[in-house]
């Protein structure tokens, strides 16, 4: 199972990370593990190579992690929040479909 772990303050949301394999069908037919993937790479793209923002990011074999800088300005904030409740929302619809193969947490940040 894929779980996933949403880091959130009052403020919103500030990192995120996916762990492990789905399990749904096997490496390279797994679509579950496929989407999921595409999802975390794509949220990772768009706020390092289109918002430019300098995120803390852990690339690794069944594992992706990104955390949002400490400090930026407000309009890039509101950007990213954008991206992440995208991200959120897509992985939340995955999950409705596929609640055997991915499992989504809130963990809130002081």
């Amino acid at each position: 199972m894929t779980k996933v772990r949403f880091f959130l303050s009052a403020q919103g949301i500030h990192g995120f990370e996916i762990k492990d394999h789905s399990g749904y069908a096997d490496h390279g037919q797994d679509i579950v593990c496929a989407a999921i993937s595409a999802l975390g790479q794509t949220a990772v793209i768009g706020l390092t190579e289109v918002l430019g923002m300098d995120c803390s990011v852990d690339i690794r074999d069944a594992y992706l992690a990104c955390y949002l800088p400490k400090e930026m300005a407000p309009a890039v904030w509101e950007h990213s929040q954008t991206l992440l409740q995208t991200l959120y929302r897509g992985l939340t619809a995955i999950q409705a479909e596929y609640p055997d193969y991915l499992r989504i947490r809130e963990v809130e940040q002081r």
